[in-house]
């Protein structure tokens, strides 16, 4: 892998599919009674999130403390930042403070990009969210979430040949950018759908194809991934109503029951019920939600293993070996 993880672009197939097996190795750590390894100790791992986040930060915060890093969680909330601090100045604080790996979520797009290219921070950079621009580990989870559902979560495969549609609020979306991206990185087949007034300019030269149908496309689709409406970033109206949008763009149980039998339905989460998603729909055996948030801990483990203490020139450990420490959960669950 690269120094630093801030865009689904930066990864090939072989680094998404070296990320997704190593995750796919570290998953079994959470199935033992003491959930530690003992890779990144003595590293310390820096959550800087600029914006709220519940599951992310969670997310990575478990995933390297169960990797034994020394973590620090840093919330723009209450910190110098409300005070005037810029990110360069953050930036060299956490650099004197020698900070190995800095999660970076900001409301800004390109701030981890500026954080890993700018020489402020000479550890490593994980993007956690930029603005609307993306949000690699996200797709990395998703893509995981994915393979198990439909190749077994099968070591070496990708998604070659499925087909994925991602519906909703393509234009805020920076999980969109990212999976579009990545899932054409793996081999899969990728359509948006969503409102004119909610497909980014521009969309025509993003690797996938654009509808405006959902019905059209539902019987076709392997995994129907459904995002939220993020008002948050809205400064003018883009549809009619609420009603209006669930109806046309909505995904309830007689939408679900026109995929195919095998087909998932996915979502980021945080989820709006009853708008983008049905509660019948979000409780329902084919919806992926919590096998996404337990896949985001595998996959953040994989990449700060990967990016911290994976192997490098005169390192022991092969690069893509198994995880020091999970051999012997291996050898436990035999």
């Amino acid at each position: 892998m690269k120094h630093h993880l801030v865009s689904a672009a930066d990864l090939t197939r072989d680094d998404a599919v070296l990320i997704l097996d190593t995750a796919e190795e570290l998953s079994r750590v959470a199935g033992r009674p003491i959930k530690k390894l003992p890779t990144l100790r003595g590293r310390t791992v820096v959550n800087l999130f600029f914006e709220d986040s519940t599951r992310t930060r969670i997310s990575f915060e478990a995933a390297a403390k169960r990797l034994s890093a020394d973590v620090i969680n840093f919330s723009a909330k209450g910190s110098s930042v409300s005070k005037g601090e810029s990110l360069k100045d953050t930036a060299l604080t956490l650099q004197a403070m020698g900070a190995d790996a800095v999660v970076i979520r900001h409301h800004d797009s390109g701030a981890p990009h500026r954080l890993a290219t700018s020489g402020w921070i000479g550890g490593h950079v994980v993007n956690a969210g930029d603005g609307t621009h993306e949000h690699p580990t996200q797709a990395l989870l998703d893509a995981f979430a994915l393979r198990r559902r439909l190749a077994d979560g099968a070591l070496g495969a990708d998604l070659a040949g499925r087909r994925v549609t991602i519906v909703g609020d393509i234009l805020h979306s920076r999980v969109a950018r990212s999976n579009v991206r990545l899932l054409t990185t793996l081999g899969a087949e990728v359509t948006v759908v969503a409102p004119p007034t909610l497909v980014p300019v521009g969309v025509e030269s993003w690797p996938c194809a654009v509808s405006y149908d959902l019905d059209a496309v539902l019987p076709d689709s392997d995994a129907v991934m459904m995002l939220r409406v993020q008002r948050e970033r809205m400064n003018a109206a883009y549809f009619p109503t609420e009603r209006e949008y669930a109806r046309r763009y909505g995904l309830d149980g007689e939408r679900m029951a026109r995929m195919p039998e095998h087909a998932v339905v996915m979502h980021p989460g945080p989820m709006n019920r009853g708008m983008e998603i049905t509660a019948e729909v979000a409780d329902s055996p084919r919806c992926t939600v919590v096998e996404q948030v337990s896949a985001g801990v595998d996959v953040r483990m994989a990449v700060l293993y990967l990016l911290l203490g994976g192997a490098g020139p005169g390192d022991e450990e092969p690069k893509g070996a198994t995880p020091r420490g999970a051999e012997a959960t291996r050898g436990n669950r035999a």
